[in-house]
């Protein structure tokens, strides 16, 4: 009987929408639309709720140490900026500290970048096994070529199994990969070292592109020479 009930083709049933004389109003609400306003109008209650009853039983004697580094800006607690937090000193050190890590990874790369290297060359020339035989005569040959020609046949590309194909060309991908990595950090590592030169004491100045011997895209200063004592 539930088969024939969902094969009658029922009515579809529609939404009262707002009357005419009502438009003006906007759409109808539906009670989705109410329980939803409901459930923000009463979150937002018992919010206000809660902050009452804590600044009723707020302390008046309460007190601790970053009043002296607030200050309220129209109702608003607004902290000091710690723009100059750090000296210029504590700054060159952390500079410096980045620039250990960021050297440390460049090693680190550069050596697994060697090995993959060798490993993938090693597979590419890997040289064929030979084996000398001598024979006494014609037939001898023969019957030697014939038993282990099919055993010393060297491999080539074809007959390579596809797993081992796919190790490598993985292999290929990885070296790609981590060889764009090192660049990547040799540029960030470059451009950290002209940051900490700049914020050294020493008069400089940027050189135009008529003063730069070899053009480049990147920018070049030139310090003023100083007597060292």
């Amino acid at each position: 009987m539930s088969s024939l009930r969902n094969a009658i083709p029922s009515r579809a049933h529609k939404e009262r929408s707002q009357p005419s004389a009502r438009k003006k109003f906007g759409l109808l609400e539906k009670h989705k639309d109410y329980v939803q306003r409901a459930k923000a109008f009463h979150r937002k209650e018992d919010t206000l709720r809660k902050l009452k009853e804590k600044a009723a039983n707020r302390n008046q004697d309460e007190f601790y140490f970053k009043m002296f580094r607030t200050k309220t800006v129209d109702g608003v607690h607004r902290p000091e900026s710690e723009a100059n937090k750090y000296t210029q000193e504590e700054l060159m050190l952390m500079k410096t500290q980045d620039m250990g890590y960021i050297l440390q990874k460049v090693q680190s790369e550069r050596k697994k970048i060697e090995r993959l290297t060798a490993s993938l060359h090693s597979i590419d020339n890997q040289p064929a096994n030979k084996h000398v035989f001598f024979a006494e005569d014609r037939e001898e040959a023969k019957e030697l070529q014939s038993q282990y020609s099919k055993s010393e046949i060297p491999r080539t590309t074809d007959n390579i199994p596809a797993v081992i194909k796919r190790k490598t060309a993985r292999s290929y991908k990885e070296l790609e990969a981590r060889k764009n990595r090192l660049s990547q950090l040799e540029k960030i590592y470059m451009d950290m070292a002209m940051k900490k030169e700049l914020q050294k004491n020493g008069r400089k100045r940027k050189l135009t592109e008529d003063e730069i011997v070899c053009p480049t895209n990147k920018p070049v200063y030139k310090w003023r020479a100083e007597r060292k004592r």
